[in-house]
């Protein structure tokens, strides 16, 4: 732990999910393929994971590749699956030492098969993981997401499973990919944008967010740190006045 950045264990937010943004950028910048910049936000990824299992947290997201994604040229999207099945693939054996339990959400079925098989293998045998759930957001959409969800919905309702008129918040959060998660209470985005990219539209409602100009590659411990120092510096009210919070 940073002896710099003090963060109380006991006030973490239960679920983080990162927009990890500026691979790119960070390697134009140093006259390098942009896919130089995607290989070193790998090494963020893992010490990301790592920090949010030493902490306690209990689940991370991470936006891997939108659904708008698959609109980059074919050399970058082709480099990026590779470098998504040797992370899923070398990953493993340390998700089974730390109890880390992966999960995915998003359109599956769009990414190449070699990719989708590792995934699904590696969530096979991490199902029974219970210290971090790490959920990988690929070929997601926040909108997709929701469109998805609304055919369930009419499905149950056509079907008779359920009355339109008693459809509640429960019925669409349940229908999500999120469904049997907690929302997330943190957003970090980073790269320098301050823009949502269509991602966890419905559950982000109530997150605390937070935007860092530091590009992916080096979003490391001491920024995430910082980013959780700050998530607890910050009331959450959910519609009622600060009185009424700290009376509770």
């Amino acid at each position: 732990m940073s002896e710099s950045i003090e963060v109380d264990l006991n006030r973490l937010p239960r679920h983080v999910a990162i927009i990890m943004d500026g691979n790119g950028r960070w390697a134009q910048k140093k006259r390098k393929p942009r896919l130089f910049g995607h290989k070193a936000g790998a090494t963020s990824v893992q010490e990301i994971v790592e920090v949010s299992g030493e902490l306690g947290i209990e689940f991370l997201t991470l936006y891997a590749f939108s659904s708008e994604n698959w609109r980059r040229p074919e050399q970058e999207v082709s480099g990026l699956m590779s470098i998504l099945k040797h992370y899923l693939e070398s990953e493993l054996p340390k998700m089974q030492k730390n109890g880390i339990r992966l999960v995915s959400i998003g359109d599956q079925t769009r990414l190449p098969d070699a990719v989708r098989k590792s995934l699904q293998s590696v969530i096979k045998a991490t199902e029974n993981n219970r210290k971090l759930t790490l959920n990988l957001a690929l070929s997601y959409g926040g909108r997709d997401e929701i469109v998805r969800a609304v055919k369930k919905i009419s499905q149950r309702c056509v079907s008779g499973d359920l009355d339109v008129q008693s459809l509640c918040d429960d019925d669409i959060s349940q229908s999500l990919d999120t469904c049997g998660m907690p929302d997330p209470d943190l957003l970090i985005r980073t790269g320098g944008e301050a823009r949502l990219s269509n991602f966890l539209l419905w559950q982000l409602s109530y997150a605390e967010i937070y935007f860092t100009g530091v590009m992916w590659p080096d979003f490391r411990k001491d920024v995430y740190l910082n980013a959780i120092a700050d998530f607890q510096q910050r009331q959450r009210r959910f519609g009622k006045t600060g009185e009424q919070v700290i009376k509770e």
